[in-house]
């Protein structure tokens, strides 16, 4: 079997952007939150806000996405974005072996902010930045090594350079023809979730083109918001520390 190699993120950390550079490649089977649909609405939901009533989907679990993952690690090398927090409960040294693991990581002002925007009632355990340190955490108390730590800033501001240094820490080849591409892809097609509606600015995108640097205040937001980012921001914090540099 192929290791699989895993972006492990958290959610408006433009982690999809990355994802759908990735797919531009052409050498791996790329593959969507593969867990997250199980973790929202599959057959035993484990998200915060599930009330009985809600759309579940029969038959989806997260033992069987974890099988069909397997299964295509076995034709092809696989590529997944995906988050800590729907798998936590599964993390042990032989599940993690499987994969050769990545961090993208983002300013907590920015996910908490983008998440309050599109959902005002979020659940602090849907925000993922605990569970992405843990396993951060576990990994480098495991191997001994830190895995590989990518900034969502850097790589916005330096797309070619950032992803040429993820190509080298994670051992698969720089492919500059992947930072460009044709507008008008559909990331709905990949998006189990509200049709990839949050993905309508990547559709009309052709490229990681470098960005200025943008900062965001959170003196402005609701009090919830600032008591979850006073939260989060320590995690954050601590995987910055390791992040890959110019």
């Amino acid at each position: 079997m192929h290791k699989i190699l895993a972006l492990w993120a958290v959610p408006r950390s433009t982690s999809t952007a990355f994802e759908w550079m990735m797919r531009q490649r052409g050498d791996l089977d790329c593959l969507h939150e593969p867990f997250g649909e199980a973790w929202y609405q599959g057959e035993d939901p484990l998200w915060h806000r599930f009330k009985p009533g809600d759309v579940t989907t029969p038959d989806l679990t997260l033992g069987k996405v974890w099988q069909d993952i397997k299964a295509r690690a076995e034709n092809a090398p696989v590529f997944i974005k995906d988050f800590p927090h729907y798998i936590n409960h599964m993390w042990d040294a032989e599940f993690l072996s499987h994969f050769n693991h990545a961090f993208l990581i983002r300013d907590p002002a920015k996910t908490i902010t983008s998440m309050f925007k599109r959902w005002p009632d979020f659940a602090e355990g849907e925000v993922g930045f605990p569970e992405q340190r843990a396993l951060f955490d576990l990994l480098t108390a495991l191997t001994g090594t830190p895995p590989p730590v990518i900034d969502s800033d850097d790589l916005l501001e330096d797309p070619r350079a950032m992803t040429e240094k993820f190509c080298d820490a994670v051992g698969i080849p720089f492919i500059e023809d992947a930072l460009t591409w044709e507008a008008g892809g559909d990331p709905s097609a990949h998006s189990w979730w509200d049709g990839g509606s949050f993905h309508a600015n990547l559709a009309n995108s052709t490229g990681l083109a470098p960005q200025p640097r943008k900062y965001v205040s959170i003196e402005e937001a609701p009090d919830r918001v600032k008591q979850v980012h006073r939260r989060m921001k320590p995690h954050y914090d601590h995987l910055y520390k390791h992040r890959l540099t110019r």
